[in-house]
């Protein structure tokens, strides 16, 4: 049986990991990120949810009165 050559394995590795390192860069470069995040203020909407303005309850049919 032969025998298996792994001279080139720690090369293959670290060229592997160099260009993964390197794309991983360019991808992370490409975004665009906000310069200061606390110059945007949270604006408060004034529309309002048609379940905003009820009030219900379900009941549970162990709360009801017996019948």
């Amino acid at each position: 049986m032969p025998q298996l050559d792994t001279s080139t394995w720690f090369i293959m590795i670290l060229s592997m990991l160099l260009t993964l390192f390197i794309l991983f860069q360019l991808k992370i470069s490409n975004h665009h990120y906000p310069e200061n995040p606390m110059t945007k203020s949270a604006k408060i909407t004034g529309q309002h949810n048609p379940w905003e303005n009820k009030w219900t309850k379900i009941y549970s049919p162990l709360s009801l009165p017996p019948q």
